[in-house]
């Protein structure tokens, strides 16, 4: 099968056939891996998500490092190809969807039954491949941790990212006041398409003065929950929005600057941090988890939540992916997809 082995820590942007320096090495001939119990199923990958933790991961700069060589990969959708004798919920030509410690990155996978998910008829492959680690993110931090509620004022850091998208979307459904801070007139123009009660265009204005005459107008005191996925100044900035009680969901460091909660401020005013790694939810907890998706999957059934893929690449044009990742190009997500890729193919 074709796969995308990681046989080194290195810049995953780099052309794959640029063999002294690129971390990769791509291979149409890696053994397709057997069932391992009889409760696995293999599946036929249709699509696989880029996450920046993938990105970070093959730096090296990840907190989980994978032995070497490894596949990569996290969130994945595709059809049910075999299955073991144990299997009961799934056969074959079944849609599903799922989450891999590793590994997607390639034309078959292999888990357990208990970790798949079915996706609703009518909802497209691609779409369901680009929502666990995403959406779930998103859903998880927004319902289960900050517990957000109508009429909430939700400020979202970058916005037009694949975690920030997500936000947005679950926010309005959650009927939150959102308030979405991306950069760039395409990503402003997206935000507004969604429903976003303000948009703040970084490339144009402050922050926190942009925020601030929204709130005046509309008689609102401050922001009651901040999804933080990108550190730095602009966190310092948003923290001068929050409301006393607020909650404040760290979710990553797109910056590259972890960002510091004086910790004073948050007795003063009674801010509640709440730190989400949303993978480890799979070992500690879950059923929440696997509730989270299901839910998810109806609402993208539903059509309460839609899936913008930004950019969409085959498994050789894996460099390519990763740039439009690093370099904050896409809005939305972005996609290694597997079979009918010229469909997709997209333009840089």
């Amino acid at each position: 099968m074709e796969a995308l082995l990681c046989q080194k820590i290195g810049d995953p942007t780099l052309p794959l056939d640029d063999s002294p320096s690129s971390p990769f090495t791509l291979t149409a001939t890696h053994p397709i891996p057997e069932l391992n119990s009889p409760t696995s199923v293999r599946v036929r990958v249709r699509a696989t998500s880029l996450n920046y933790a993938n990105y970070l991961q093959i730096l090296g700069k990840y907190q989980e490092k994978p032995p070497l060589p490894f596949i990569p990969g996290s969130d994945y959708s595709g059809v049910v190809d075999s299955v073991g004798s144990g299997v009961t919920k799934f056969k074959a030509g079944d849609a599903v969807c799922s989450l891999a410690s590793l590994g997607s990155f390639a034309q078959f996978i292999v888990a357990d039954e208990a970790q798949l998910f079915r996706v609703p008829e009518g909802c497209d492959l691609v779409a369901a491949g680009a929502l666990p680690v995403a959406y779930g993110t998103s859903h998880l931090a927004l319902l289960h941790r900050a517990q957000l509620q109508p009429n909430q004022v939700l400020l979202v850091l970058g916005a037009a990212g694949g975690v920030g998208l997500a936000a947005v979307q679950i926010g309005k459904a959650c009927g939150a006041i959102v308030i979405a801070v991306a950069r760039g007139d395409d990503k402003v123009q997206l935000l507004k398409t969604l429903g976003v009660d303000h948009v703040v265009d970084l490339s144009k204005g402050n922050v926190t003065e942009s925020v601030k005459g929204f709130l005046q107008a509309r008689k609102l005191k401050g922001a009651d929950v901040l999804y933080d996925p990108v550190g730095g100044k602009v966190t310092k900035e948003a923290m001068k929005l929050l409301n006393w009680g607020a909650h404040i969901l760290v979710i990553g460091f797109a910056s590259g600057d972890v960002p510091v909660i004086p910790a004073n401020i948050a007795l003063v005013k009674n801010w509640t941090v709440h730190g989400l790694y949303w993978g480890s939810y799979m070992i500690h907890r879950p059923v929440v988890l696997q509730n989270s998706l299901k839910e998810l999957l109806s609402w993208l059934a539903s059509g309460l939540i839609t899936i913008n893929i930004s950019h969409a690449f085959s498994l050789s044009e894996a460099n390519l992916a990763f740039s439009a990742l690093k370099d904050r190009k896409a809005i939305g997500k972005v996609m290694i997809v597997f079979d009918d890729q010229k469909t997709f193919r997209s333009k840089l």
